[in-house]
């Protein structure tokens, strides 16, 4: 996030001549990125109710053009700080990506993640909807202290297993730990 310091946040676009604010509470946002993951939902409808959560109004366009705009929003408010561009080698060679390991999950963790915005910043997050930003709330999320319940679940889920033969007693506890702790779908054995 540029210039959050010394630059008033963009809440506004501007699409053919018309400035729209966009909503960028992180609990819609939150909605918004559970609404993408839907798989209930066609593109169109993903597109058309994307809109409609950030813009607060429907567009009176073609569908590509929605598509184009949308994928705008997306990119230049939503997920604003994610490197844009294949990262390459010292020889111009477009370098693999490496699918890093899902550390937290928005809606799963969401109790951790209201005790740990209490603990740390002594922030009620239900009194927050509506009102925080979701690039600010982002921050906030990234740069909890060790010591909240969200910091040390992660840890507990990206903790490696001892190793060695008088570690199984570790090995044991730490496996059910991680099963208590982990996201579904994504425990490791």
């Amino acid at each position: 996030m540029n210039g959050m310091v010394y630059e008033k946040l963009e809440t506004e676009v501007e699409i053919e001549g018309i400035v729209y604010p966009v909503d960028m509470a992180f609990d819609n946002i939150m909605l918004l990125l559970e609404m993408m993951n839907d798989g209930s939902l066609s593109n169109g409808e993903k597109v058309f109710y994307g809109i409609y959560a950030l813009l607060g109004t429907e567009l009176e366009m073609d569908f590509d053009k929605q598509v184009m705009i949308f994928d705008k929003l997306i990119e230049n408010f939503v997920h604003q700080d994610q490197p844009q561009e294949a990262q390459v080698d010292l020889e111009g060679n477009i370098m693999p990506t490496v699918k890093k390991k899902q550390t937290y999950d928005l809606r799963h963790d969401e109790s951790y993640i209201y005790t740990s915005f209490r603990q740390a910043y002594q922030m009620d997050l239900e009194k927050e909807q509506g009102k925080l930003d979701w690039r600010k709330f982002k921050i906030l999320l990234r740069d909890l202290p060790e010591n909240t319940k969200l910091k040390q679940v992660i840890d507990i889920r990206m903790r490696d297993y001892p190793k060695g033969k008088h570690a199984s007693d570790e090995r044991r506890k730490l496996k059910e730990l991680k099963r208590t702790f982990a996201i579904p779908g994504t425990l490791e054995e």
